[in-house]
């Protein structure tokens, strides 16, 4: 795995809601120590906690997917 975050899209992709994600993350990172310490790592560079980390991730995230399908259908409303 090259980037946690890919990792990260692919745990809320699986699921069928953040809270089911979560969960799977928690099950996954706690069996996987390199797992673990790259997201470590991630948490200490984006200034988030381990606690938070993922969920915040993955909020922004779906935010940033809702804003790309607004602007698509802010274009299709001008056309």
């Amino acid at each position: 795995m090259e980037d946690i975050t890919d990792f990260f899209v692919e745990i809320l992709n699986a699921n069928k809601t953040l809270d089911v994600a979560d969960s799977e993350f928690k099950r996954v990172i706690s069996d996987d120590e390199e797992l673990r310490t790259k997201y470590r790592e991630w948490c200490r560079e984006n200034g988030s906690s381990e606690r938070y980390g993922f969920i915040d991730f993955c909020k922004e995230y779906l935010e940033n997917q809702e804003s790309v399908w607004e602007s698509l259908n802010d274009y299709d409303e001008e056309v």
